[in-house]
């Protein structure tokens, strides 16, 4: 179904909504319509299009603690430079996982301090042990990140919908894949 860029009252973009919540919004009084898709929907007495970009009437300020870096697979991944922690290679993202260094079945939580980037191989060679178990070493011990890795959230070229290139922040060589 279709998204919709919602943007601050600045033109600043916040984040893409389904396109119900949208037209919430746009009923609410609290966003305009800036842009919308070629896609009408239909009701019994009335038709409209969906909306594609839509501007915020009332500027939001974003609260954004610069130590807080949340707690992700692609975060993981960025903190541990796409590099399967226990054969050190690097792989695209389809070829990695993450893995438990103490695992669940023993206690092992969830968070930055258990959590690793791992390859498919080497996380069904070390399965449900421990890394001494298996007879496999971390390459680093995994930690919490101080600052945000350099990654965001990205949007290939092919699936954002033209209206919404006026907004968005062009800061590399533009890829066409």
């Amino acid at each position: 179904m279709e998204q919709t860029l919602l943007l601050n009252a600045t033109f600043e973009p916040l984040k893409v909504v389904h396109w119900q919540k949208a037209v919430t919004l746009w009923c609410q009084g609290k966003v305009e319509i800036i842009a919308h898709h070629d896609r009408e929907v239909r009701a019994v007495s009335f038709s409209f299009k969906l909306p594609s970009v839509i501007r915020l009437l009332r500027y939001v300020r974003i609260k954004q603690r610069f130590d807080y870096v949340p707690f992700s697979r692609a975060n993981i991944y960025a903190r541990d430079a796409f590099t399967c922690q226990y054969c050190a290679r690097v792989h695209p993202t389809p070829e990695l996982t993450f893995d438990h260094v103490v695992p669940v079945s023993q206690g092992g939580r969830k968070d930055w301090e258990n959590i690793v980037t791992c390859c498919v191989s080497c996380n069904r060679r070390k399965g449900g042990r421990t890394p001494h178990e298996a007879g496999m070493t971390l390459v680093r011990a995994p930690r919490r990140p101080n600052a945000a890795p350099a990654i965001r959230i990205t949007i290939g070229l092919r699936q954002a919908p033209e209206s919404w290139r006026d907004y968005l922040y062009w800061n590399l060589e533009l890829d066409e894949t």
